[in-house]
């Protein structure tokens, strides 16, 4: 099922849109650290566990991954072994910050700019077949294409952890119709996919518009990025916002 009737005129976001979505989600998350202080590095974030200095450690450890096959294999076995028994994506997410948990922010920033490059680069490689293969990725993701980890997954995940940096330091959050608009339009379609009823959604804000399916369903209006939070479980939902969409 797709999102229905909306605003927005774009097509679905392809292989090469994920990838300059990528790109230009790594220079913003780049221009908001440059502006960090040191008593900003120490903020708690929406991320209960993680401070911002930890939260910038995972989105490092995770391009890592993105950017090898190799290291993401690595870090699923070692993760493994850290978190017995949690989901895959919690113990790699705990090797993303202890093994860098010595790193000073400045090392944090340079090494997310080199490894953002070459994140993209390598999985802007990845040929439509491999992209195609079904893998099974674990709680909350199950199985998948490869292509929906490598294109979307990656790339909401770095979006919405600008977000959080933004929201923990107090940094103005730069919103775009064309990026940041298109990321929360592939979002409502797979919200809407999963939840399968009649609604009608307004969303507020640069990143906003309309979306609707069916007949006198649930009338939802409230700010994109609001959005989005409740749906990542950062916020609490009510009605179709408890079904949860993967970040």
């Amino acid at each position: 099922m797709s999102a229905g009737t909306t605003s927005r005129t774009e097509q679905p976001m392809q292989h090469r849109d994920w990838m300059a979505a990528s790109a230009e989600e790594y220079r913003r998350l780049g221009e908001l650290l440059a502006g960090l202080s040191d008593e900003d590095w120490r903020r708690p974030t929406d991320c209960t566990e993680w401070d911002v200095r930890d939260l910038v450690a995972h989105l490092v450890g995770n391009a890592e991954g993105s950017a090898s096959i190799r290291e993401l294999r690595r870090q699923q076995k070692l993760g493994r072994r850290l978190r017995p028994g949690a989901p895959d994506i919690d113990g790699m997410t705990a090797v993303h910050v202890q093994e860098r948990a010595d790193l000073a922010p400045d090392q944090l920033v340079r090494d997310l700019a080199d490894v953002g490059v070459r994140a993209v680069r390598a999985r802007g490689r990845i040929p439509a077949p491999v992209r195609a293969v079904r893998i099974p990725f674990g709680p909350p993701l199950g199985t998948r294409p490869l292509g929906y980890l490598m294109d979307c997954i990656y790339t909401r995940d770095a979006w919405l952890h600008r977000v959080d940096l933004a929201r923990a330091t107090g940094r103005p959050l730069e919103l775009t119709a064309d990026h940041d608009g298109r990321i929360v339009a592939d979002v409502v379609a797979e919200w809407a996919a999963t939840h399968g009823q009649p609604y009608r959604l307004t969303l507020t804000g640069p990143a906003g518009g309309t979306w609707s399916h069916g007949q006198d369903g649930e009338q939802l209006t409230l700010d994109a990025v609001e959005f989005a939070r409740v749906l990542s479980g950062r916020d609490e939902g009510t009605g179709l916002l408890t079904h949860p969409v993967p970040f």
